[in-house]
């Protein structure tokens, strides 16, 4: 079994990319992730069962973000990308538009997309990571991605096709 120490060093990336989706600022994600480690090493007695560490440390990880964020109200204003954004990749433009949309969702339901499609997370591990019921959890993906849907099409130029499609999933 992966000690926390372990866990903590080998997911090191991963937690700041998490962090980062939510502060957007390179320092403060590093500072978000620091003190999550800080924290979940003071507080490791509280982790009763090592097979929940992943969720019990991603709940720290969003909570010292948005701890963060209340702070500093460091939210990322809609227009933070510009119109006139040129680029040659139309699957990085299609990317960015998703993300800046996933940007404007009310907090509960990014969290939600982001730990589905970002981190690659099962709907019950969010449900614990999030501290809500799984029927919960699947109400908000399902109105997340129904608004993520709504904006990406009024978005999207007549002839182009939805570019919601990038998120789409097969399995659940």
């Amino acid at each position: 079994m992966q000690t926390l120490e372990e866990y903590i060093e080998t997911h090191q990336e991963g937690f700041y990319r998490l962090a980062f989706t939510y502060v957007k600022n390179r320092d403060a994600a590093m500072d978000v992730v620091q003190n999550a480690v800080v924290h979940a090493l003071t507080h490791a007695d509280s982790l009763r069962r090592a097979e929940y560490m992943r969720t019990w440390f991603t709940r720290i990880l969003i909570n010292e973000s948005l701890q963060y964020l209340r702070k500093n109200r460091r939210f990322l204003p809609a227009d933070f990308y510009p119109d006139d954004f040129a680029c040659e990749d139309r699957d990085i433009a299609q990317k960015l538009d998703i993300y800046r949309a996933v940007g404007r969702l009310k907090p509960k339901l990014r969290t939600v997309v982001i730990l589905r499609f970002f981190e690659d997370m099962q709907l019950n591990e969010i449900s614990a990571v999030t501290g809500v019921n799984l029927s919960t959890v699947k109400t908000r993906l399902y109105k997340a991605l129904s608004e993520l849907k709504a904006e990406i099409s009024e978005e999207s130029l007549p002839g182009q096709p939805d570019r919601l499609h990038i998120l789409d999933r097969k399995g659940e």
